[in-house]
């Protein structure tokens, strides 16, 4: 089995990711797993590659090792050929349309939001309108959703689906200024990777759907997801890269690497109290069955 690290570099990872990112770790590792670092900047606003090194070296403190990736062809910024490709793909299935509209901005910035727009009016443009517009504005681009429910079994959630017409429309897949979307891009690079194993928040599990109808359309083999709960703030609130209090710097001030990982080992379920351990050796005794489903306060 293959795992990923997939994180975005648009700031210090904060405690949120590095519970996830645990999480995939200790699952790869305790079945004698591999795991591949793919970075995510698609978005060159908002990511920077000293925020990528930093973050590798990160992991590294905390004991997270990689076996593939982290060099310059697992930056999704050095990727565009394959998404390209894809996109072709689609395009040949008569599935991708030019969308005019002005309200899928934070697409990449914020993955886990998504806007219903399953009768986005430039779905029916005609090739020669699409055109005229052009002309004034750059499209983006969206996917042809089917009239159809995708179900499958989340390891740690369970059973989940969804209509993918009424409870995802049609969705982006390329934006304006020509940066390739979340939903194709690690659809692409997961498969093209290998990874049969995806680790990540409960708050991008209605994304799956979408996905795994990507990965059918384009013929390629999809993994097993585990959504993992959400570390909260004090006031209910995820956690995100804005809370600098709880960030990798601060965090590294305050404990060493065996006592952080013994703190997120505690909120996983995997220890009774938060004591010190190496993730190594927490690998060997890691055990789904009793890592919490529900979103959990964050409080050091």
């Amino acid at each position: 089995m293959k795992g990923r690290f997939a994180p975005s570099p648009s700031g210090r990872m904060h405690l949120g990711n590095l519970f996830s990112f645990l999480l995939a770790w200790l699952s790869a590792k305790s079945r004698g797993g591999s795991m591949v670092l793919r970075i995510e900047d698609l978005d060159p606003a908002r990511c920077k590659p000293a925020y990528a090194w930093q973050l590798m070296e990160d992991l590294e403190w905390l004991g997270l090792d990689w076996d593939e990736g982290g060099e310059a062809a697992s930056w999704q910024s050095n990727r565009g050929g394959l998404y390209a490709a894809a996109f072709e793909a689609l395009a040949a299935k008569g599935l991708t349309y030019p969308c005019f509209c002005s309200r899928i901005q934070r697409l990449n910035e914020a993955p886990h939001i998504h806007e219903v727009s399953p009768s986005c009016p430039c779905a029916g443009l005609t090739a020669g309108e699409a055109a005229e517009m052009a002309k004034e504005k750059a499209p983006s681009y969206r996917v042809r959703v089917p009239h159809r429910t995708v179900s499958f079994v989340d390891g740690l959630q369970g059973p989940y689906e969804q209509d993918l017409w009424t409870d995802c429309g049609d969705f982006p897949i390329k934006r304006s200024d020509g940066a390739w979307a979340y939903q194709l891009a690690v659809v692409v690079d997961d498969a093209a990777m290998g990874v049969t194993e995806v680790v990540r928040g409960r708050d991008l599990l209605s994304s799956t759907p979408r996905q795994l109808w990507l990965y059918e359309v384009l013929g390629l083999k999809a993994p097993e997801f585990y959504h993992v709960p959400l570390l909260l703030s004090s006031d209910g609130r995820r956690l995100a890269k804005r809370d600098a209090d709880l960030d990798m710097g601060a965090l590294r001030r305050r404990y060493a690497p065996d006592e952080l990982v013994g703190l997120l080992a505690c909120w996983a379920g995997q220890q009774d109290a938060p004591e010190p351990i190496p993730a190594a050796q927490l690998a060997k005794v890691f055990d789904w069955s009793k890592v919490p489903k529900e979103d959990i306060p964050a409080k050091l």
